[in-house]
């Protein structure tokens, strides 16, 4: 490997060179997979107005690390662990009728305090936890494994089947919750099933961008597609194009970069969705003047 392998104007050779190392291999594979996983759950969390809930469960995900790190087990089964708990935490005693309202964003930060508690407590017990702790937060490109690949691939495809299969009602309880209940559609099920799935996508995000920038795939791709279309077929496609361009430009920058794949990340999705923003803005002021 190239001690400070740096970009040429031949980007088949980039290419090529990145393909050449198994670590970054397996490093474009889970960032697909995370990329669609993302882009697919982050289109409906944008559209629900649950973007705090996937705040909190991403931090969830440090104090899921810590005490994964404390017991002697791996980070990524602590990841799950701890924001399928915080899910279930946020969706079982949630109300549907205050969803937008005070009582659940109260119940979200309570649930928020309490996981960064825990997670401060197992760093006080075990201070080798802070060895790895700039990984745990900013994501890292180079230990990623097999292993890890293969289990973000069956998270991935089993939260995305859930999700395809349950497109329509969760779709319909999202903009008529009221209407979708009169219809017989269990409202409520479908919002702790989504919030569980929410957990499952923050957690498998958080192993490549990091606890505190996940929102670089899950929330800026899935805002960017919704800016430029409402339609939910083309917006979940762009959703996952915009989060698959984002990972794997993020990916080969950070590779010919002294940065973090997360710097690149968090900065180019923020990119795109400051771009569409733009043409949105310049496309209803054409509109109105027509």
């Amino acid at each position: 490997m190239n001690a400070n392998p740096s970009p040429s104007w031949d980007p088949v050779r980039d290419v090529r060179e990145l393909l050449a190392f198994p670590f970054m291999v397996h490093a474009l594979e889970a960032a697909t997979i995370v990329a669609v996983l993302a882009g697919v759950v982050g289109w409906y969390m944008v559209l629900r107005r649950e973007s705090f809930a996937g705040h909190t469960l991403s931090m969830m995900a440090f104090p899921g690390a810590a005490g994964a790190a404390l017991a002697g087990l791996p980070a990524a089964l602590g990841y799950y662990v701890a924001c399928a708990a915080g899910a279930l935490a946020i969706g079982g005693t949630r109300r549907r009728e205050t969803r937008s309202g005070g009582g659940e964003s109260a119940t979200i930060g309570a649930v928020q305090a309490a996981g960064l508690a825990a997670g401060f407590l197992f760093l006080s017990l075990d201070r080798s936890v802070l060895s790895g702790l700039e990984d745990v937060l900013f994501g890292t490109i180079v230990g990623i494994t097999r292993a890890q690949v293969v289990t973000l691939l069956i998270v991935a495809a089993v939260a995305v089947a859930a999700v395809v299969f349950a497109a329509r009602p969760l779709l319909f309880a999202t903009l008529d919750p009221a209407g979708a209940q009169a219809r017989g559609v269990p409202v409520r099920a479908l919002d702790v099933g989504f919030m569980l799935l929410l957990g499952l996508a923050v957690a498998a995000t958080s192993q490549i961008t990091g606890v505190l920038l996940v929102f670089a795939l899950l929330v800026a791709p899935a805002a960017t597609a919704q800016t430029l279309t409402a339609r939910p077929g083309l917006g979940l496609a762009l959703s996952v194009a915009i989060a698959l361009a984002v990972a794997w430009v993020g990916l080969g920058l950070a590779y010919f970069s002294i940065y973090p794949v997360g710097f690149f990340t968090t900065s180019l999705a923020f990119a795109a969705y400051v771009a569409a923003r733009l043409a949105r803005a310049g496309l209803d002021r054409r509109a109105r003047r027509a």
